[in-house]
């Protein structure tokens, strides 16, 4: 128990580190006054670059989240987010609006939140079918292949829209699909925040009954765990972490899998309250390092998360053979 404190505090302080890099991370120098004060040339830089790291790390707490919830529900190393079809159904009303307001005069500066307002639609629809679906599905095994199926449909719809779309509109939903770690300003921040805040109250609801569940289904209702209710709320929960920062940066693939499945290499992967709080700390470390090496190679998010994340599951695969 005394190692665990140590390991919370290095990957903390290794946070703060990889948060102060990121804020001096970029084309121009800046001085600490940069941040400070607004008469400073570069002040409205620095602002840029504040959002961006506060951007990175709601993105750290909140998909790493949500992956640990499903994979411990689901009891399978391999779930994340995508797994219930949110990102993909996130999308595909992203692609709605992105390619059917084309011959709609739409200001710039009101353009990223209708993206983001879609994409939450989109994942609220979704959580609505899932909640009616879901007293359907006694075995968790069907949610999943119903995510799958969802996940699909909404990939050959998608794919049907770009067929006959413009060159330009086709430009612009590809940009967001790789994600934006810089693109977020302080309104939209502060929407993110609250919506993982409520998401946040989901999962502290779902980790006591997810213990006992962890023992055996039988075993977890003779403690009064009622199975239809910790199912509701992993649902809500996920939806809501994930599509959040899905509206608000675009999809950030395979660290909802791949963070969690470092926690139990670090911490004793039975005690969930402290693989939480891992989940949680090496996350925000993990997106500020990538968010860095974006910034330095000029790559989306998207495309960084996705080189590192494949090997680190084809590992994982050939480790359980």
């Amino acid at each position: 128990m005394k190692r665990f404190p140590v390991i919370v505090f290095l990957l903390v302080m290794c946070s703060i580190l990889a948060f102060v890099i990121n804020l001096n991370t970029g084309f121009a120098k800046l001085t600490f006054s940069d941040f400070l004060n607004s008469n400073k040339e570069n002040f409205q830089i620095a602002g840029f670059r504040i959002n961006r790291a506060l951007a990175m790390i709601l993105a750290g707490i909140a998909i790493p989240t949500s992956g640990f919830l499903l994979q411990e529900y689901f009891k399978n190393p391999l779930a994340g987010p995508d797994v219930l079809g949110i990102t993909s159904v996130s999308g595909l009303f992203v692609a709605f609006y992105i390619f059917f307001s084309q011959d709609i005069p739409i200001p710039d500066f009101l353009q990223n939140s209708f993206i983001s307002l879609s994409s939450i639609l989109g994942s609220v629809v979704l959580m609505l079918v899932l909640l009616l679906f879901s007293n359907r599905f006694r075995d968790k095994s069907f949610i999943i292949i119903f995510g799958f199926l969802i996940s699909a449909l909404a990939g050959a719809i998608v794919s049907f829209l770009q067929f006959y779309v413009e060159s330009q509109s086709l430009k612009n939903y590809i940009l967001w699909t790789f994600g934006a770690n810089n693109q977020a300003n302080f309104s939209q921040i502060s929407i993110l925040t609250i919506l993982i805040i409520i998401g946040f109250f989901f999962t502290f609801k779902s980790i006591k009954p997810l213990i006992g569940n962890a023992l055996g289904s039988a075993y977890a209702q003779s403690f009064g765990v009622s199975q239809s209710k910790l199912k509701i709320s992993i649902i809500l929960a996920s939806s809501i972490l994930s599509a959040s920062v899905t509206a608000f940066l675009g999809p950030i693939l395979f660290i909802g899998v791949v963070v969690p499945h470092f926690c139990r290499m670090l911490w004793n992967p039975a005690q969930l309250w402290h693989q939480w709080i891992l989940n949680i700390v090496l996350g925000i470390l993990i997106m500020q390092v990538f968010s860095i090496i974006s910034e330095l190679s000029q790559f989306p998010i998207n495309i960084i998360t996705t080189f590192f994340g494949i090997p680190v599951i084809l590992l994982m695969l050939i480790k359980k053979k």
